[in-house]
């Protein structure tokens, strides 16, 4: 069995919704980030980043939600989550996928983790204040360039989109102007009817 250890309003959901979309044999922990659950003893013993998601596996732990994502879809290749035939089209997943973390979540996370990359509040202030923009350009490339439709990556569903959808969920907190990404907006909605990503969202105690 697998472990999944998440945070609501966090990037764990997409994980969420892979491991239910591949019917996946797991149990979610739910970790307080209120109460900073994250910096306990017993959490960083298994994640030493103090970040979720967090996933046990029998043969150890992965984190970060590139890297959970493709493992999922690897171990449950009947759930169609990724083209693990198609050597390009994987590369490609995976490219989406490193784009939404390495740059999207960071550009998101400017917002309320300002201190991770300045001590000055001035500075931190100027970071904050960029986060609509560079928001809506990532996602004005991702509206043109990116998504095909009605998925990610065309007809065949991947786990591109579970991690677009729960980057996209932050959009408006954000300050962006959905309605100046209809693709973008569709795909959350199609992705909401979902009865996995439903089953996920009730997790964690939210809804869309």
């Amino acid at each position: 069995m697998l472990t999944l250890y998440y945070a609501p309003r966090t990037c764990a959901l997409a994980s969420h919704i892979a491991l239910e979309r591949a019917g996946a044999d797991y149990r979610a922990e739910r970790i307080d980030f209120a109460s900073n659950q994250q910096r306990s003893p017993e959490y960083l013993k298994l994640n030493p980043k103090g970040r979720v998601p967090t996933l046990v596996t029998p043969r150890g732990i992965l984190t970060e939600t590139p890297a959970i994502l493709l493992y999922v879809a690897q171990t449950h290749p009947q759930a169609d989550l990724a083209p693990l035939d198609d050597p390009f089209r994987l590369a490609e997943v995976n490219a989406f996928a490193s784009y939404l973390c390495a740059t999207v979540h960071v550009a998101h996370a400017h917002k309320a983790r300002a201190s991770r990359w300045a001590d000055d509040e001035a500075a931190q202030a100027a970071m904050k204040a960029k986060v609509t923009r560079n928001m809506t350009d990532c996602f004005e490339l991702i509206e043109r360039e990116v998504l095909r439709g009605p998925w990610v990556f065309g007809e065949r569903y991947t786990f591109a989109d579970p991690y677009l959808y729960t980057i996209g969920r932050w959009l408006e907190g954000d300050g962006v102007d959905v309605s100046r990404l209809p693709k973008v907006a569709e795909h959350r909605r199609r992705m909401a009817a979902d009865p996995a990503v439903q089953r996920a969202l009730a997790a964690h105690g939210i809804a869309d």
